[in-house]
C-alpha cells in the first residue's frame, strides 16, 4: 500500500532518467538557498545550485552530487531537468580533487581574463563531488 506522505520524485539528465521513485522528501540547494520539499509544497519552479541532493524514502536516505539545472515542483510530484547528477560512485574522485585545486588557484590568481564567475561554479562542483563520496 502506498504511503499517502509520498510524492513522485523524477529526476531527468539530458542522456537518462537519473531517478524515478516515491519518496518523502527531497532536499537540494537553489540559486536563493537550500530547500527541502515534502508532498503538498506550494508549486513552483527553482533554479538548480550546484550541492548534494538528498532523497528520503522511508527509513532510506540517499545522496548524489546534483550540479545544475531546474526544478518544478507540484502538490505531488517534483521534477528535476539536471545538466549533471552523479550518484557517488560514479564520481572519480581524483578527477574531482584536481578540478577543485585547479578551480582554487584560478580564484586566488585572479588573471586578468580570468571568468571569476565559472571559476567558482567549477570550485562548487568539485566540492559537492568530493562530498557526496565522503558522506
Amino acid at each position: 500500500m502506498a504511503d499517502d506522505r509520498n510524492f513522485t520524485l523524477k529526476i531527468i539528465t539530458p542522456d537518462r532518467v537519473f531517478y524515478e521513485e516515491e519518496v518523502s522528501m527531497v532536499e537540494f540547494n537553489t540559486v536563493e538557498g537550500e530547500v527541502g520539499i515534502y508532498k503538498d509544497h506550494i508549486p513552483m519552479t527553482m533554479i538548480v545550485a550546484p550541492g548534494i541532493l538528498t532523497i528520503t524514502r522511508g527509513d532510506e536516505v540517499k545522496e548524489a552530487a546534483l550540479h545544475a539545472g531546474f526544478t518544478e515542483v507540484l502538490p505531488d510530484k517534483v521534477t528535476i531537468l539536471a545538466e549533471i547528477i552523479e550518484w557517488p560512485e560514479e564520481i572519480d574522485v581524483a578527477r574531482a580533487e584536481e578540478s577543485k585545486s585547479r578551480a582554487e588557484e584560478r580564484i586566488r590568481e585572479h588573471a586578468p581574463g580570468t571568468d571569476m564567475r565559472r571559476a567558482e561554479m567549477s570550485l562548487k562542483r568539485a566540492v559537492a563531488r568530493i562530498q557526496v563520496v565522503n558522506d
